[in-house]
């Protein structure tokens, strides 16, 4: 499959959102910062919260996202699930550190990373992956010629519309192709949100995101002209594939 990066790169789209009160200690005062930067502090190593518009906070699992040796057991397990699924040219969508484009490289998989920072796609390429720095919704290539696309680590929420992700992975994959994704195991319905990655001295910018149950899954692949072909729970993980109908 064609590789092709001729296309110009588009930014990263970002929405502003209210602020709500930010948590107390150990978070303290902090300084608004550039995504990238707050990126480049987590993939080295710095603990990591993501907050939503709501005012919930959750740790960043940041060993599952870099993967490697610091990724638990059961981390690799669901990892391997994911990774068995896609049979065949994947676009892994929202690649992050690459962990998944890689290791389909390494399977001898044609597989192309996916993200709006560009940090992310440095890194994928670093560890042998091949990626673009782009939006999902800009041109790609290979067009109607994929596979599988993949939306791991919850990334069916990106831009907070999953009907709408879905309507464009199916404008990308082939007519037998394949949607693998992983929704949340013990949530129910769907939640749309603004999300930001804090530190404990930075804040980035706030993005759009939904919360995806597996519940939920169902109903929205058949309005994006899918079906769902299969589910399984692995290791606390609902990682599911949607074909297309």
């Amino acid at each position: 499959m064609n590789m092709d990066t001729a296309i110009p790169l588009l930014p990263s789209r970002t929405t502003d959102c209210p602020e709500h009160d930010a948590p107390d200690a150990p978070l303290g005062t902090r300084r608004v910062v550039a995504s990238e930067v707050i990126y480049r502090m987590v993939s080295s190593g710095e603990p990591c919260w993501i907050s939503d518009s709501r005012g919930l906070r959750r740790p960043l699992h940041i060993d599952r996202w870099l993967g490697g040796d610091g990724s638990t057991d059961d981390d690799r397990r669901a990892d391997e699930a994911i990774l068995e699924l896609c049979k065949g040219p994947t676009m892994d969508v929202g690649c992050g550190p690459g962990r998944f484009t890689a290791a389909l490289a390494d399977r001898g998989v044609d597989a192309l990373g996916v993200d709006v920072s560009a940090t992310a796609v440095e890194m994928t390429v670093e560890r042998g992956g091949a990626a673009l720095h782009r939006d999902i919704f800009a041109p790609m290539p290979g067009g109607g010629q994929w596979s599988r696309v993949l939306l791991a680590d919850g990334n069916i929420g990106i831009g907070g519309h999953p009907v709408r992700l879905l309507l464009r992975a199916r404008q990308l994959l082939h007519p037998n192709g394949f949607v693998v994704a992983e929704v949340d195991a013990r949530a129910t319905g769907v939640t749309s949100e603004y999300r930001r990655w804090e530190t404990h001295h930075s804040v980035g910018s706030w993005f759009p995101w939904a919360h995806v149950g597996s519940d939920a899954i169902a109903t929205i692949a058949v309005s994006a002209g899918f079906l769902l072909a299969s589910a399984v729970d692995v290791c606390d993980r609902c990682i599911v594939a949607l074909q297309v109908a």
